[in-house]
């Protein structure tokens, strides 16, 4: 059992008077932490799964005397899939309004009507966190460096869903089937969403277009569609935790990109399902792409789960000059670049560093990408 480090930050926020939200893809381990913290204390804990229809039904428009029936002397309230419940944020309102000593936690597989749901009930009355696939970090303190690293082209090419490390045997297929059942199970219950099939050939596009600039009318063409429309599908492919959005960034250089953006997946291993492409890496094209998509990943999990809150952007200019990631914290600026080939030298745009209040830059390679996670 990989100890997920959401675990120990959620720990130290148990019993404060307000609710704890855990969002998060499906399959990435929110089911079995809550079973980790119900083991842990050692006080009554009452879980409440809203995959079964009796639990929906009892937390759908409900009030305070039936909850007391329901939490009774437990301490703990863990409802998990709250998503799948109407009007759920009033529910939990209402816990936490009236039950001060309980405390609450719940999750959801998507931030699509779990955010809507809940930010406006519980207002002022939730810490909220993601979980991701499990990071390198928590590999290695599971299992040591010298073990992660030996599997670093597997994490490159699999993923780090739970799953996939548990059964490394049967990695193609838990991931296929993943991407089949699971990966936009919530989308497709929206009115919203009339054609599955555009989602499919909006997938493949984006997995084929990893780490480079992307254009709604591009991808409009592609998948004969309009562009609106692939708007709205990548917000909520990015709302179900599948892809998310690098913005470009600008502020006082006349040249920069205003309106660009990139487009990554929050795992490799469903990017590479998505193709159906488990080739090793000395047999693919795409390598650059993978190492660039893998790392913007590992940080982006380093920087929620330390607590460390961050703007991330990409640069580019009109010249085609270019800075793979950048991260703005307290208004100073941190600058990647992602190379595969350590032998590759890279020289930062000058105007870049010239016009902006530059905290660090640095050079990602296989060889030294651990020290910055």
């Amino acid at each position: 059992m990989i100890e997920r480090e959401l675990q120990s930050v959620i720990e130290k926020k148990l019993f404060k008077g307000k609710a704890i939200i855990i969002t998060g893809a499906r399959q990435v381990g929110k089911t079995t932490l809550l079973k980790q913290f119900s083991e842990k204390f050692d006080i009554p804990v009452q879980t409440l799964n809203c995959d079964e229809p009796e639990v929906r039904e009892f937390l759908t428009d409900t009030n305070t005397i039936k909850l007391s029936s329901l939490i009774g002397n437990y301490k703990i309230v863990m409802i998990d899939e709250a998503q799948r419940v109407k009007n759920i944020g009033l529910t939990l309102k209402l816990i936490v309004d009236n039950f001060k000593d309980v405390q609450l936690i719940v999750t959801g597989s998507s931030s699509l009507e779990l955010g809507n749901e809940i930010n406006e009930p519980l207002t002022g009355r939730k810490f909220e966190y993601t979980l991701y696939p499990v990071s390198s970090k928590e590999l290695i303190n599971n299992q040591g460096l010298l073990s992660e690293k030996k599997s670093f082209e597997s994490r490159l090419i699999y993923g780090s869903y739970p799953d996939i490390l548990n059964n490394p045997q049967d990695a193609k297929e838990l991931l296929i089937n993943i991407k089949e059942s699971y990966l936009y199970k919530d989308l497709l219950s929206l009115e919203e969403i009339r054609r599955p099939d555009l989602l499919d050939k909006l997938l493949i596009a984006l997995a084929l277009q990893l780490s480079n600039e992307v254009s709604y009318n591009e991808l409009s063409q592609i998948v004969n569609s309009d562009s609106k429309t692939v708007e709205k599908y990548i917000d909520l492919l990015e709302k179900c935790f599948v892809v998310f959005r690098l913005n470009a960034f600008n502020r006082n250089l006349r040249n920069e990109l205003k309106k660009g953006k990139k487009i990554y997946f929050y795992d490799n291993g469903i990017r590479n399902a998505i193709l159906q492409n488990f080739a090793p890496l000395g047999l693919r094209s795409d390598v650059g792409a993978l190492w660039e998509n893998y790392f913007i990943c590992e940080k982006m999990k380093r920087n929620h789960y330390s607590g460390k809150y961050v703007n991330t952007y990409f640069w580019r200019t009109t010249a085609q000059q270019e800075i793979d990631l950048i991260e703005e914290a307290d208004g100073q600026l941190s600058a990647y670049e992602m190379k595969w080939n350590v032998t590759k030298k890279v020289n930062f745009p000058q105007s870049f560093l010239k016009t902006y209040n530059i905290r660090e830059t640095a050079v990602i390679t296989p060889g030294n990408y651990l020290e910055f996670l």
